[in-house]
């Protein structure tokens, strides 16, 4: 076994239970003392929305993994934006739980997109399933001009 260059650990690199992952904050002082879970990130603010539109509505399609239909809000103000917030609250910690590793995010998060001026925002449908939330905005049909022949006299 090689020993490691952080740390003073030993690690095998080709024994795969003896995985030595570098820490980049073990070791700099008032760094260090900072507990991982504060380290983490405390909102979801990158929530990954996609907005596509089709000749009938415009669609947001959101991953929400974890989170219950409760804990997501949709509402379109008259301004004609929608907003989709919600919040993942943190596990409850037992006295007896050893964490060894925090990496799902936790907090609130919001999105808010300005909707073109064909949507039908009193006709807004949202449903959650497994964790992928989707909303429907329908469209108004494209009113076409009206083109009349004109009969040329002569």
């Amino acid at each position: 076994m090689a020993l490691s260059l952080f740390g003073g650990r030993r690690s095998n690199v080709f024994d795969p239970f003896s995985l030595d992952i570098w820490d980049p904050l073990e070791g700099l002082g008032t760094l260090a003392n900072i507990p991982p879970s504060a380290r983490e990130t405390t909102a979801i603010a990158n929530t990954r929305i996609d907005w596509k539109e089709t000749p009938e509505a415009h669609i947001f399609i959101a991953d929400l993994p974890g989170l219950k239909k409760e804990e997501v809000k949709v509402e379109v103000d008259d301004g004609k934006v929608l907003h989709i917030s919600g919040e993942r609250s943190r596990e409850q910690e037992e006295k007896n739980d050893k964490w060894h590793r925090i990496e799902r995010s936790t907090g609130k998060f919001s999105r808010r997109f300005r909707l073109p001026d064909n949507a039908k925002i009193d006709q807004v449908k949202a449903s959650m399933e497994n964790g992928v939330l989707t909303v429907t905005v329908p469209k108004e049909e494209e009113k076409r001009p009206q083109v009349k022949a004109i009969d040329i006299s002569g």
